[in-house]
């Protein structure tokens, strides 16, 4: 069963008088009145990351996807709580000396705090991480308009490539394994993006499942489609470099989750204000497509304006 459908099945009526919810159908809880943003996320060993050797490199990805949920609402985290699972051969000593250091170097590069948490006896290694923020203003789901330009930050792809490398199904040379494992665990947040964000946006989400799976979470409830073309979908040099090599296609690295980029839409007068930030911030912001009528279905481009299927649009949570 899909997550959505165990949501909509099972809980979505337990939340129906509670506005604050967003009905189920965003990353966040917001308290408008009180301007508090909530977010919540469960990471599993063999799921969300491969293994444990390297423990603080495990704790900066989870941290970072975390507080991603808050940034691409247009909101500075502030506070987070962090639970965790484990059993004496994860939880060793050295392990926990190096997941304080870890945690310790994110606070000070996000400018979050440590509030809280719980720890448990568990064979299965898992972390439980809730985010906070304040603001009396979010970029909600379900708010993009017709005609609506679509942006993400960033580029695709390397996290994937750095998950193949750790699960030695790609091998390159090791200058170059290390560039795509690092965005594995380390993924760039955009946090001085946030307050220009909100300004700009009318709706947004960060690509945690994949551009295609998340674009269609971000329209799921609206009347509308999209058009992305495929050659102006953002990759880095290193891995152009590496499609060179490996005779790869682009049309199968960009949408398989893990970059925790930000995907917005925003009207055409916006676009050169978005120029603007993005020079500005030294922010790579790309204009990747259009917002559509849903006569049409939802689509990607060549550069010879065809349409291409994608057979992979990234991961989905079944039950």
């Amino acid at each position: 069963m899909h997550e959505f459908e165990i949501i909509k099945n099972y809980f979505s009526k337990l939340s129906k008088n509670n506005k604050f919810s967003l009905d189920l159908n965003d990353d966040v809880f917001f308290d408008y009145k009180k301007g508090i943003i909530i977010s919540i996320d469960t990471y599993n060993i063999g799921n969300h990351f491969v293994d444990f050797k390297n423990p603080d490199l495990v704790l900066k990805k989870i941290l970072r996807s975390s507080i991603s949920d808050l940034v691409c609402k247009g909101v500075q985290p502030k506070f987070y709580f962090i639970s965790g699972s484990g059993n004496k051969k994860t939880f060793t000593k050295k392990n926990l000396y190096k997941i304080s250091k870890s945690i310790h170097e994110e606070q000070k590069k996000y400018k979050i705090k440590l509030s809280g948490g719980d720890t448990t006896f568990s064979n299965q290694l898992s972390f439980t991480i809730m985010s906070l923020g304040y603001s009396n203003k979010i970029i909600y789901r379900n708010k993009a308009k017709l005609n609506d330009d679509i942006y993400v930050t960033g580029n695709l792809g390397d996290s994937f490539i750095g998950l193949k490398i750790l699960k030695n199904k790609i091998k390159i040379r090791k200058n170059l394994a290390n560039y795509f494992i690092n965005k594995y665990y380390k993924p760039d947040i955009h946090l001085d993006l946030t307050k220009h964000l909100v300004k700009l946006a009318n709706t947004s989400i960060d690509v945690s499942d994949g551009i295609i799976t998340d674009l269609e979470k971000m329209l799921n409830k609206q009347n509308l489609s999209f058009l992305l073309d495929l050659d102006k979908i953002p990759i880095s040099n290193p891995l152009k470099k590496l499609i060179k090599i490996k005779k790869l296609k682009k049309l199968n690295l960009i949408s398989n989750g893990d970059d925790y980029q930000i995907i917005f839409t925003a009207t055409s007068k916006k676009a050169r204000i978005i120029a603007k930030i993005s020079k500005i911030l030294r922010i790579k912001i790309s204009k990747i497509g259009k917002i559509i009528s849903s006569k049409k279905r939802s689509a990607i481009i060549d550069e010879k304006g065809a349409q291409i299927v994608l057979k992979n649009k990234g991961y989905i949570h079944n039950f």
